[in-house]
């Protein structure tokens, strides 16, 4: 009978049977990835190969399945050992009864830990390969073996784009990424680990297609971002501004800053084994970079592009400098809500509203307004009532007096603008501090007054409240309403607040002169290429956002008042004897350099005399960003990188600066070069901590892809919190979480683990929540993938020289034809998910084969065809072993170099392969007479046949002296059955004395239990005397109705109308043939209970 032991039982499992040695890489869904994470195994490949870092074995991970299975068979063998105990006891002897208990077994020596591991080879020489018997190398250990191999591939060149004698790509064709340059502001997290594996996976994998390949490195001197961090810690540890500094002294500091952060960003890209041509690395304020910025400046500005105007911004009193709208936060507020902002000791009241009254000019009469921003209304200038509206027509044309503000009048102008209906009917207008007012204040003619300095202070225009911060200004004017008995009420009210998503600062909206850039003419052909299919955007959810965002594009606000970025490249002129107005564009004069500037000026204004004083302005990050895909190849020179290597192949990138960056790189790439920046965006998720939280410094659930790599015990994770900007408040938060998300620390993953588990996140869909256990599970699979390498080169003689090529010779044996046809499959399928971009997909088919398939199966089962073949089956398998291991390291190459360079190198070279390394080597790809579904079908049923018997064996506690019967039910099983039957008795273990082949026409064998191993075929164990009868016709009667139901269900699914229309013809054939195997096991179990029935009569 069919059974549920711990070796796998396709009853057991609700999916039915699948092949043998198939399987998927540890889950990542948040159902099984714990049980993953968990799983302990034997490694089999070698018994003294555990994990340098461990005490026991490393083991392989399990399913929440295969752990629920164990617990049955668990609790299924307690129960026998208790009868057969009961039994014991009645028949023994009361002497035997006094039999002393075992001595318990002596624990296992804790191994000591490895000392630090010293390299001593020359940096930027070949590695010197130590032996795996060093203790270093006796298990995998990613310290020593990740160590040396990066200066290597770095001097050699490898990382270089190879062209053709005359200068060309190579016939292969080209493929060409520019990172996303990280902000120097501080180290390089796991999203960034995440854009890098992925990024490397293309290139490597394209390189070694034969393309000329080119990753482009760099780093984003991020205005806000770095002068923001760099005056905090000036702050801190001086107590200065960097006014105190002075602008040129400040610039000096953040370049030291920017030198010392560049260097650890570049060195972590390093440790993660990203092969960037450093030689042609580049920073936006980089020479060429920073005169691609004037180039594309002045360009702009002289055909209209680039203008000058006098409008509201997003500004922070914190940070002094406008926004843009995508680095303003809109936080939802449901009523009154009180939110910290920098520089107050209370937090602000937010969510609600003020009424109060303004008197009408000449008479008793007031007008009641409303108000969300009580401080506002300082900067009043007029009233605004709806047309219709009779309450109020009166009082169009008149003025309402300023309460507050001497000798201020508000004019009362009617606008359909208004809602009637909406609170009282009238809206105050403040036209230099509302988007909606300013617009109601240029319709209507009223003063723009503005009432704040740059830091957030009241102006000389808010009369009495001058110097005093806008929100305590919020409190004490509510007060003087009610003095004036002007007050009404105040209300909760649901709302919006901008914040500054740098400093958390509540966003003022400011009238200032600035740089804008029209964006409407820029976004309608950057619209096009995508819909032409010029640019492909994966996933569809970012392409339809692109849509959504450009066609609702505003114009884009440049300036920042900052001293850290690009200074503008525009002049103004101040001619002598006028007044000179910095908001007038037409007296501003932009060029490559002052001489360009002054020459302009002066054709502008003849006769006139006049000094040019250059903007202090900085512009936007994003200006010298959305340059970037042809800054860094040499623009506006006519270099040879542009001519050969624009546009490039992919953008790889966060979907969260599809507008920030993406959109502005494809319109400036068509309007600057005249062609898409690259022919692909994709954009990869985002990575979030393990409670689906943003990661933020603040909350401590940042991690350091370094800190992965080597590890890092919990106190030096504490510790790090110290080094930056946090609040002490934060702090404490940090560690809490720190505390218990990483109780032990981070345990040593290495840099291949980290880039294989982030590329397997990788599936197109929602954001990724990060688990540290997870990650390390990828290290048992390193270890996998080390001790299998250990044990074929172990197999391989002194000399050996492996055949010129890995075509078969038709000498194989079933197993290696099967091993083969596997890899092969292995080859074309990843081979197609790779530049479909099934990132996942392409880590879970390499899993497969080298865990369940090269590992678990193949390489077991070698060591008999070694152990016990003829001479020639001997060399044979030796030498499909080789093919075997030879690709399966070049297949997974891209995903983990280090550990295959290493491993590969130790390999001997086919005749006359000279390839230097493995980043060089040639990938595999599909090879047609490799091909051979009649071998897996064939091997599949004999490694099936072996699980069986084992399976039985297990179950019954049976060792030895097993007798075994294989009934087959077709002319091609059972012709496979009796050709491997030796095979199989082997794969089986040394309990079976005999394998008997039946036909279908056979009867059922007496005394026997059963195994379904599919429709074709079935194992039968004889236990006859061996076991409890009547326990095991009450399991198979439970069996037996559980797949009866699963039966019904399955007949249900596949008569459904609707699963028959919408189903494609591959899953319906699979669906029909799990059917089969249900009912080849139903009728299994229904002749077990009928032969143990027969079996008691006997």
């Amino acid at each position: 009978m069919a059974t549920n032991s711990g070796r796998g039982n396709p009853i057991g499992a609700e999916e039915g049977p699948s092949k043998v040695g198939e399987g998927a890489p540890p889950p990542l869904s948040n159902e099984t990835k714990n049980a993953v994470a968990a799983g302990q195994a034997t490694d089999p490949v070698h018994a003294g190969g555990q994990d340098s870092t461990m005490a026991a074995a490393e083991a392989k991970p399990k399913t929440a399945k295969e752990l629920e299975r164990e617990r049955k068979k668990a609790e299924k063998n307690a129960k026998f050992a208790e009868k057969q105990k009961a039994k014991a006891a009645a028949a023994a002897q009361p002497a035997q009864a006094a039999a002393k208990p075992k001595k318990e077994k002596a624990p296992k020596p804790v191994e000591e830990p490895l000392p630090e591991y010293v390299e001593d080879t020359p940096v930027g020489e070949k590695k010197r390969l130590k032996s795996l018997d060093d203790p270093q190398f006796k298990a995998y250990n990613p310290i020593a073996v990740e160590s040396a191999w990066y200066e290597w591939w770095e001097k050699e060149g490898f990382f270089k784009p190879e062209f053709k004698p005359d200068g060309k790509v190579k016939d292969e064709g080209s493929f060409v990424i520019v990172i996303p340059p990280p902000n120097v502001t501080g180290a390089l997290h796991m999203g960034h680990a995440l854009g890098n594996s992925l990024q490397d996976v293309m290139i490597r994998w394209n390189r070694m297609h034969g393309k000329t390949t080119l990753w482009l490195p760099g780093c984003d001197h991020a205005g806000i971002a770095t002068q923001s961090v760099v005056e905090k810690r000036l702050k801190k540890t001086e107590n200065k501004s960097r006014h105190d500094l002075g602008r040129k002294d400040f610039i000096d500091l953040v370049w030291k800053w920017k030198d010392e952060y560049h260097t650890k960003i570049n060195r972590a890209q390093r440790k993660m084994g990203g092969s960037t041509d450093w030689s042609r690395e580049a920073f936006t304020m980089d020479e060429n970079l920073s005169a691609a910025v004037s180039e594309t400046f002045v360009k702009l500005h002289e055909e209209g592009i680039i203008y000058r105007a006098n409008r509201l911004v997003n500004w922070s009193t914190e940070l002094t400098t406008a926004l843009s709208n995508l680095e303003v936060i809109n936080k939802e507020l449901p009523g009154r809500t009180l939110i910290e902002v920098p520089g107050y000791k209370s937090k602000i009241e937010f969510g609600i509203i003020v009424h109060f009254k303004y008197p009408i000019e000449g008479s008793e009469e007031t007008i009641e307004v409303a108000t969300t921003r009580p401080e506002t209304l300082l900067g009043d200038t007029g009233i605004a009532v709806h047309p219709d509206d009779a309450r109020y027509k009166h009082l169009v044309g008149k003025n309402a007096v300023h309460p507050f503000i001497p000798g201020r009048l508000m004019p009362i102008v009617a606008d359909t603008y208004v809602d009637k209906e909406f609170g009282t009917g009238a809206v105050k207008i403040t036209p230099a501090h509302d988007p909606n007012d300013f617009a109601l204040g240029q319709r209507h003619n009223l003063k723009f007054i503005n009432i704040l300095t740059d830091n957030g202070l009241m102006n000389e225009n808010a009369g009495p409240y001058q110097g005093q911060k806008r929100f305590d200004v919020r409190y004490s004017i509510q007060e003087d309403l009610k003095a004036k008995g002007l007050y009404v009420d105040k209300k909760d009210n649901p709302m919006s607040v901008p914040i500054c998503e740098r400093s958390g600062d509540v966003i003022e909206p400011l009238l200032k002169p600035q740089w804008w850039m029209r964006m409407k003419e820029l976004a309608e052909p950057a619209i096009q290429v995508v819909r032409d299919g010029r640019i492909k955007i994966k996933p569809e959810t970012a392409e339809r956002s692109y849509y959504r965002w450009m066609e609702n594009i505003n114009d884009w606000c440049l300036s920042r008042q900052l001293w850290w970025g690009h200074q503008c490249p525009v002049y103004f002129a101040q001619v002598e004897g006028e007044t000179g107005d910095e908001s007038d564009g037409k007296m501003w004069f932009s060029g490559r350099t002052e001489e360009e500037a002054r020459a302009k000026a002066e054709k502008a204004l003849p006769g006139k005399k006049f000094t040019l004083k250059r903007d202090e302005d900085v512009l936007d990050t994003w200006f010298s960003s959305g340059l970037w895909p042809f800054s860094t190849l040499g623009w506006p020179k006519k270099t040879p990188d542009l001519a050969n290597l624009y546009p490039t192949s992919v953008l790889e990138t966060g979907w969260d600066i599809l507008f920030f960056w993406i959109a502005r790189m494809i319109m400036l790439g068509l309007k600057m070069v005249g062609d898409v920046p690259f022919k692909e965006v994709y954009c990869h998720s985002l990575v979030r901590d393990s409670e689906g939280r943003k990661m933020s410094k603040s909350l401590g659930n940042v991690i350091d892809p370094l800190d992965v790599i080597r590890g890092i015990p919990l106190e030096a994770l504490n510790q790090q919190l110290l080094l930056g900007n946090l609040k002490d408040s934060e702090v404490e938060k940090a560690k809490k979480y720190q505390k218990t998300a990483f109780p032990d620390g981070i345990p040593q993953c290495g840099a291949d683990a980290l880039r294989f588990c982030m590329v397997n996140y990788t599936t197109g869909g929602g954001d990724i929540n990060f688990d540290i256990k997870v990650m390390h599970s990828y290290r048992k699979f390193c270890n996998k993938i080390y001790q299998a390498t250990k044990f074929v080169l172990g197999k391989l003689e002194s000399g050996y020289v492996p055949p010129a090529s890995g075509k078969p010779t038709g000498k194989e044996s079933l197993a290696e034809q099967w091993i083969l046809h596997k890899m092969n499959q292995a080859v074309k399928q990843v081979n197609e998910a790779i530049p479909n971009r099934e990132f996942s997909v392409s880590t879970n088919i390499i899993y497969t084969y080298w865990y369940n398939q090269l590992c678990d199966v193949f390489i077991e089962n070698s060591k008999a065809l070694i152990q016990e073949g003829a001479e020639e089956e001997k060399r044979s398998a030796v030498n499909t072993l080789y093919t075997a291991l030879d690709n399966a390291l070049k297949l997974i190459h891209p995903f983990m170099p280090f550990l295959t360079e290493e491993l590969w190198q130790r390999l001997p070279r086919r005749t006359g392969d000279e390839t230097r390394s493995i980043m060089i080597a040639k990938y595999p790809v599909y090879d047609p007479e490799l091909d051979n579904p009649a071998a897996e079908a064939a091997y599949e049923l004999v490694l099936g046949s072996s699980k069986g018997i084992r399976s039985l064996m297990a179950e019954y506690a049976l060792k030895d002296e097993a007798k075994v019967y294989v009934q087959t039910y077709d002319e091609t099983a059972h012709k496979t059955a009796v050709e491997q039957v030796q095979s199989i008795k082997s794969l089986s273990g040394k309990g079976v004395t005999s394998i008997e082949i039946l036909s279908g026409s056979d009867s059922r064998p007496a005394g026997c239990v059963a195994y379904p191993v599919s429709s074709a075929a079935t194992v039968f164990l004889h236990v006859k005397g061996r076991v409890d009868i009547d326990g095991e016709i009450d399991k198979a009667t439970k069996k037996l109705q559980k797949t009866r139901a699963a039966i019904q269900k399955a007949e249900k699914l596949l008569n459904d109308p609707a699963y028959q229309q919408k189903a494609d013809a591959a899953l319906q054939e699979n669906d029909r043939k799990r059917l089969g195997d249900l009912e080849s096991e139903a009728k299994g179990f229904e002749g077990t209970i009928k032969q143990f029935e027969g079996l008691k009569l006997e």
